[in-house]
């Protein structure tokens, strides 16, 4: 297999350090203060998840999706599965992180929903998940945090036919929060660009795997597919301090600024960068 790399290779690291990563904190556990694994915790995740970022159900588009067949590799604590559920949607949810994938059992059990889990991982994928082919395969922030993404998307193809549509959200390489983290973390170290952004991409810093793709690159990743539709949007405007204490307030910069411009700037320095794909 050919790899086309334009930034530095984590294929060396283990992915069992990217599971421990995400089972020391799943991603969003952090979205209550109330009891993990209660209604109320779970209700709270998702009205704070969709808030901050509410380009995902448009993305996503749940309803679409009902009765078809919906793969999600990277289930975390499995908001999105969830909602894919709820609108009718056959669900297979894959998750690495133990931990992560405990509590989104837990979610599907609660709100009576019958979800297939699998604990895989994304590389190697037709190890553990039987191959057949799945209306969409979606992927939510996953797959640019495992070792060797190639592979990923080598066995994805697998779950797919001619009709399916493949979903995948990996992060901007050219975003406002890439400079961010160079500027504040990296004083201006533009050539360590990539241990940065890799250190800092998440709420829990040093994420011991994160590749940042563009517009242009994405196309080269996703070798095999057809990129139908490209998208940047989501800039996280709030103070941290505040946030963590469930307060939405932005930070001064972003308060002055106007509404029309913000959305501007999402749409072209965004951190999510969404692509919808097909098989050639």
């Amino acid at each position: 297999m050919q790899i086309n790399r334009i930034m530095i290779d984590f294929s060396k690291i283990e992915i069992e350090t990217v599971r421990n990563y995400w089972n020391s904190r799943p991603c969003n556990i952090r979205h209550s203060p109330r009891e993990i694994g209660s209604k109320e915790y779970f209700d709270d995740v998702e009205v704070r998840k969709y808030f901050v970022e509410p380009h995902i159900p448009c993305f996503a588009d749940f309803s679409k999706w009902k009765g078809k067949k919906v793969l999600e590799i990277g289930c975390g604590i499995g908001t999105d599965t969830i909602n894919f559920a709820r609108a009718g949607a056959h669900v297979t949810a894959i998750e690495y992180s133990e931990e992560s994938l405990k509590i989104a059992k837990q979610r599907a059990e609660i709100f009576n929903l019958p979800i297939k889990f699998y604990h895989a991982d994304a590389e190697n994928l037709s190890k553990t998940v039987p191959v057949e082919s799945y209306d969409l395969v979606y992927s939510f922030g996953v797959i640019h945090h495992t070792p060797y993404p190639e592979k990923a998307i080598f066995e994805l193809k697998k779950y797919m036919n001619k009709d399916s549509v493949f979903k995948i959200m990996a992060y901007n390489r050219n975003s406002y929060k890439t400079w961010w983290i160079i500027f504040k973390y990296g004083k201006g170290q533009f050539w360590k660009k990539d241990q940065l952004i890799a250190k800092y991409s998440e709420a829990q810093t040093g994420s011991p795997v994160t590749y940042s793709y563009t517009k242009k690159t994405i196309h080269d990743f996703l070798k095999g597919l057809i990129v139908e539709n490209i998208f940047v949007d989501h800039i996280f405007p709030y103070s941290i301090p505040e946030y963590k204490k469930y307060e939405y307030k932005k930070v001064w910069y972003f308060r002055i600024l106007p509404k029309p411009l913000f959305q501007l700037m999402e749409k072209t320095l965004g951190w999510h960068l969404c692509a919808t794909a097909k098989l050639k």
